[in-house]
């Protein structure tokens, strides 16, 4: 389970989003990015989380660019499965939820170039915070 977050939001991470709104007539589910962003946001809580993140996202869009560099397409696959993989062994093993793919995957695909964006321009643990704060939780580092 997520630790630390307001009941709403864990429902809407493990549950699927037409369900959690469904079961949470507390927590809306997203309309567009915007209120998507502090869903996402703190569903990467942990420092840690948002390490993998960034180090799968970086490693696939090199992994993207050497495929056509080196005419070797099937790296192209390397390029999907690698940074999914990181990150969601970073949700089930360190964060403790259900990663935000499952029920907005383009969104969610937006959401982790904003983030790791972020995270290398040194703003993503204040983002983290900022989200927190508006959805009434507490943040990790």
């Amino acid at each position: 389970m997520a630790r630390s977050s307001p009941a709403g939001y864990r429902r809407f991470f493990f549950l699927p989003a037409r369900a959690a709104a469904l079961e949470s007539p507390s927590v809306n589910p997203p309309h567009n990015f915007s209120e998507f962003w502090p869903f996402y946001v703190l569903a990467h809580r942990h420092s840690a989380t948002r390490v993998f993140h960034s180090v799968g996202t970086l490693l696939g869009w090199t992994v993207f660019i050497a495929a056509f560099a080196l005419r070797d397409y099937w790296l192209l696959l390397l390029a999907l499965v690698a940074p999914y993989a990181l990150a969601w062994f970073s949700h089930f093993f360190v964060e403790h939820n259900r990663p935000a793919t499952f029920g907005h995957p383009l969104w969610s695909w937006l959401a982790d170039q904003k983030m790791v964006a972020m995270v290398l321009a040194g703003r993503m643990s204040r983002e983290v915070a900022r989200c927190s704060e508006l959805m009434g939780g507490s943040s990790a580092s």
